[in-house]
């Protein structure tokens, strides 16, 4: 899809919940590509779990994803920023079940860690503010989308991947257009939250 695009991509395989993976990541990146102008916090997991009787270890490893693993990212990226001078511009890629719990038994900890990230991007925009840094932080919330957490998600059952392929749904180039909108901004101009939404969506 990008052949015949400008500039390069270069592909590092990490694991954001493993902090010397993520933090390995930054500085090869600052070795080889000089400095991060832009993070988008995108990863992210969901495990069909519930809270009465789930596996510890499936809540664990949501919590370490969606909300230490971002924060790790976000640290490293702002160390780098800062010492350069950078107005950066952070991106935290959340849901609108950051905003509000769906009814959607199973989620367990995914709409805590949602709301989570809501909280963090606040609070990190007004340690920016304390601090004098220029860097903009902005928590984009799609609403359902095409990807390996929703309607590909093998660990989904079958009648929930058919519920969820009933609901209407935004692709990912919804989401990365959203993207490009919130970057596109001029410098005095920070979105602090956008939220991305298909027509008719009930979530």
């Amino acid at each position: 899809k990008l052949s015949g695009k400008k500039g390069k991509l270069h592909a590092l395989k990490v694991d954001v919940s493993k902090e010397e993976e993520v933090v390995k990541a930054f500085g090869w990146i600052e070795e080889n590509l000089g400095h991060v102008h832009v993070l988008v916090n995108n990863a992210g997991v969901v495990k069909e779990n519930f809270l009465c009787n789930g596996e510890t270890e499936k809540w664990r490893e949501v919590l370490e994803v969606n909300i230490l693993g971002l924060c790790v990212a976000t640290r490293e990226a702002v160390k780098i920023m800062t010492a350069n001078g950078i107005n950066g511009h952070i991106i935290h890629i959340n849901s609108v079940a950051g905003h509000k719990v769906p009814n959607f038994p199973g989620l367990n900890v995914y709409t805590a860690s949602k709301h989570a990230v809501t909280a963090l991007a606040e609070t990190l925009r007004q340690e920016f503010n304390a601090l004098g840094a220029k860097i903009k932080i902005t928590s984009l919330s799609p609403g359902l989308v095409v990807s390996e957490m929703t309607t590909l998600n093998k660990e989904f059952s079958e009648e929930r991947q058919n519920v969820m392929k009933e609901q209407p749904i935004l692709n990912p180039e919804d989401v990365a257009d959203a993207v490009v909108y919130v970057l596109s901004t001029p410098e005095h101009v920070q979105v602090q939250e956008l939220t991305v939404a298909p027509v008719g969506e009930r979530l």
